[in-house]
């Protein structure tokens, strides 16, 4: 026995799907009236070709259709990134970062990713200016540390005004200017000027048993860890 069958619409019903057509409806607003499937209206309005107001309002629609659906990604994506940041907060919050221990594995950490490794001090050198204040931070929360024992040397480029780029640094580290070393001028292709752009620093600590502790702490870690 066959089942197919074949649904009969009035004919003034296509007379009306018409009109809302020509009258720059869409297919999905007329499928939703009339509760027809979007592929019977196609086949009604295909054979007719639509006027220019009908067109003009079609693509209005389609426009605002695609700036709500930016609209919805870009809220979607601000939703996430304050989720993200939520449970950072919940994570960091949650250690006690004035524990010398869990300073010395953060310190120990960004030094392995970051720094010098040599024998008789701690050398650490980069562009980024919080990640140069989260390592003195943690530096000076692990270890007790003599001032005195820091050198900084700033590298900077030709377009930069050297003693401007020393002082920000200074300010930044509380390292004394008078411990700063002779500035090191990178080479420079001319082609990029980054604005805002402070040059890098690094930033030495004489003292043999910090460096020597920093690595054994990462090199235990990943040990224990099975690496």
């Amino acid at each position: 026995m066959n089942n197919d069958y074949v649904i009969a619409y009035p004919s003034t019903l296509k007379d009306k799907v018409l009109e809302l057509r020509n009258s720059g409806f869409s297919l999905g607003e007329i499928a939703k009236k009339y509760r027809i499937a979007k592929s019977t209206i196609s086949l009604w309005v295909n054979a007719t070709p639509l006027n220019k107001a009908a067109l003009e309002k079609i693509a209005e629609k389609r426009l605002i259709a695609r700036i709500k659906g930016l609209q919805t990604i870009h809220k979607n994506r601000v939703n996430r990134e304050l989720e993200i940041k939520k449970m950072a907060k919940e994570i960091i919050f949650s250690l006690n970062l004035k524990d010398p221990h869990l300073c010395k594995v953060l310190c120990s950490l960004l030094y392995w990713g970051e720094g010098s490794k040599t024998g008789y001090r701690t050398a650490f050198i980069s562009s980024d200016p919080i990640m140069i204040a989260t390592y003195l931070k943690l530096l000076r929360r692990s270890f007790t540390i003599d001032e005195t024992k820091f050198r900084a040397l700033v590298h900077v480029h030709e377009y930069h005004i050297e003693p401007e780029i020393r002082l920000y640094w200074s300010n930044l580290t509380s390292i004394p200017l008078s411990q700063f070393t002779k500035s090191y001028l990178k080479p420079h292709t001319k082609k990029t000027i980054r604005p805002g752009y402070k040059g890098a620093i690094r930033i030495a600590y004489y003292d043999s048993r910090i460096v020597n502790e920093l690595k054994a702490i990462y090199n235990t870690l990943a040990i224990n860890l099975g690496v």
